[in-house]
């Protein structure tokens, strides 16, 4: 390890990989509220954050496993959960008066059509301003599970993706 006057050891966040503080810095000089988006293997978070200077303050939050409460009974690690969990925090979000954020997907990976997109799709659907490129959208293919269904057997997860997008909508208008 480096030792001397000159070394300088980085901040605890940065060192575990957890932070980048020159996105971070960015996203907090825009003084937009930003839509925090966070996947783990088995679900998905969204958030709608604005910077204090007390400390960031949380708006609005979804999170996956709320979704069994419109009837989703499959896997909320995936693609389909991911939009709902996304169009779910869109409606929140306008009910509560909020209704534009800048997209924060911290330290993941940006790859077209993954699940942080889908979510992206879902709250864009939901009518939440957030300024994006389509190009990055999954298909609406993919985020009704179709994919999924050509090749499990019994699969019913386009049918109750249609379900829960249904009975989400109409809570919420």
């Amino acid at each position: 390890m480096a030792t001397g006057p000159k070394y300088k050891v980085a901040f605890r966040r940065r060192r575990e990989g957890r932070t980048d503080y020159h996105q971070r810095l960015r996203l907090l000089l825009s003084k937009e509220d930003r839509v925090v988006v966070r996947k783990s293997s088995r679900h998905m978070q969204v958030q709608l954050v604005a910077p204090k200077p007390e400390g960031d303050v949380t708006l609005s939050t979804a999170i996956s496993t709320e979704l069994k409460k419109y009837g989703y009974d499959a896997p909320t690690g995936n693609t389909t959960a991911a939009y709902l969990t996304g169009l779910l925090f869109g409606y929140k979000a306008l009910s509560e008066g909020y209704d534009y954020g800048v997209l924060d997907i911290g330290l993941q990976a940006s790859s077209s059509g993954s699940r942080v997109y889908a979510t992206l799709k879902g709250i864009v659907d939901a009518g939440f301003e957030i300024p994006h490129d389509s190009s990055v959208l999954p298909s609406d293919e993919r985020v009704r599970g179709e994919h999924v269904a050509e090749y499990m057997e019994g699969s019913n997860l386009p049918e109750l993706f249609d379900a829960v997008k249904e009975k989400i909508s109409a809570e919420f208008n």
